[in-house]
């Protein structure tokens, strides 16, 4: 055997992607630092056990490096789209805050992908239009906006017509009557009778109310100020009731009709105003239909 006064002795060993060299005159090993050709935070060691590629920092190409994949989200970095849902897994966490190992984040039975790229709902949220129905329920059930919670725009959210029975895409259904739908008609200076141009108004009301079962009517009337409080009040009381009977025979039901003699009218007319012929304002000596509502919601609340 050779005496050997200068010896180096080089060994290298590699586990787990660990340099171990033991260096000249010393027993003591050197530890370097594990091999991450790389650099996305796993060693080739631990990229050749999980097959992925040591030369890539995102194997998949889904924007999120291998070590996080592994470490961060549990994600696969070998499938751009863990979930399957749509979306990979990139987008996931740094767009769309969904998560990348549910296919459904919040829930409501449609997918992150469906809903991000075909009803451009929020899938963190199960309501996006916040309107009581689920996105779900209005892309699959109702064939409503779940983008818009009242898709037919008629002053009624989507779940309150479902809730009532109405339907959600037509804006002429519930059929609702404003508070101007009527006309009102006047009477001769004092007399309840009603004349010819007022049966054309109340007509008109009568098939207003039968197009709109969901309405009832309150008829208000009232006099000039000519004449007693009392006779003014009697007056007032024939004159509604005058209103309702032509509603009666005309086929709008009584318990739709309710009514008021309100004595003499709250406003006076100006002199500009009074009537050339008789005493007193036209204007005053009036029947008023006011639509009431039956429906279980009004409109726009």
């Amino acid at each position: 055997m050779k005496r050997i006064i200068h010896l180096l002795v080089l060994t290298l060993f590699l586990v787990g992607g660990t340099v171990v060299q033991y260096g000249c005159g010393s027993d003591e090993p050197v530890v370097e630092e594990p091999v991450d050709t790389d650099g996305d935070g796993l060693t080739d060691a631990e990229e050749a056990e999980l097959g992925t590629d040591s030369n890539s920092a995102d194997s998949d190409g889904d924007g999120l490096t291998d070590a996080d994949e592994i470490n961060v989200h549990e994600t696969d970095p070998l499938n751009a789209d863990t979930d399957g849902d749509g979306l990979n897994d990139g987008d996931e966490v740094n767009s769309y805050n969904t998560d990348p190992n549910n296919t459904d984040s919040d829930g409501d039975g449609l997918t992150d992908g469906d809903e991000i790229n075909n009803y451009e709902t929020d899938p963190n949220n199960t309501d996006s239009d916040g309107d009581g129905l689920s996105d779900y329920d209005e892309v699959m059930t109702h064939d409503t906006n779940p983008n818009n919670a009242d898709s037919d725009g008629d002053g009624f959210t989507d779940s309150q017509e479902i809730d009532m029975g109405t339907n959600a895409t037509d804006g002429s259904d519930p059929v609702y009557l404003d508070e101007d739908t009527f006309s009102t008609i006047n009477f001769d200076f004092d007399r309840s009778t009603i004349r010819s141009d007022a049966s054309d108004a109340l007509m008109s009301n009568v098939e207003t109310l039968k197009e709109a079962p969901a309405f009832r009517v309150r008829v208000d009337a009232y006099t000039d100020h000519i004449g007693g409080d009392q006779y003014n009040l009697r007056l007032s009381l024939r004159r509604a009731n005058a209103v309702v009977d032509y509603y009666t025979s005309n086929g709008i039901s009584e318990d739709r009709i309710e009514s008021r003699g309100l004595g003499k009218a709250p406003v006076e007319c100006s002199e500009s105003e009074m009537d050339a012929n008789t005493p007193g304002c036209e204007r005053n000596r009036r029947a008023e239909s006011h639509p009431i509502s039956t429906l279980k919601y009004q409109k726009g609340m």
